[in-house]
């Protein structure tokens, strides 16, 4: 249970640290799984759409 906690705050420290020391990259990143779930959703849709029709 102490290996997760530690892991779960050196994880939360290093995205601190890479948000202020990388702000373009960090941007950049974050806009690539915005992107990514975006492009889940519709491929999702996209089939739903195709079964029930």
């Amino acid at each position: 249970m102490q290996v997760k906690k530690v892991a779960t705050y050196a994880a939360v420290a290093f995205v601190v640290f890479y948000l202020f020391t990388r702000p373009t990259d960090a941007a950049s990143a974050v806009n690539g799984v915005i992107a990514g779930i975006m492009n889940g959703a519709d491929q999702l849709a996209t089939f739903f759409s195709e079964v029930l029709t």
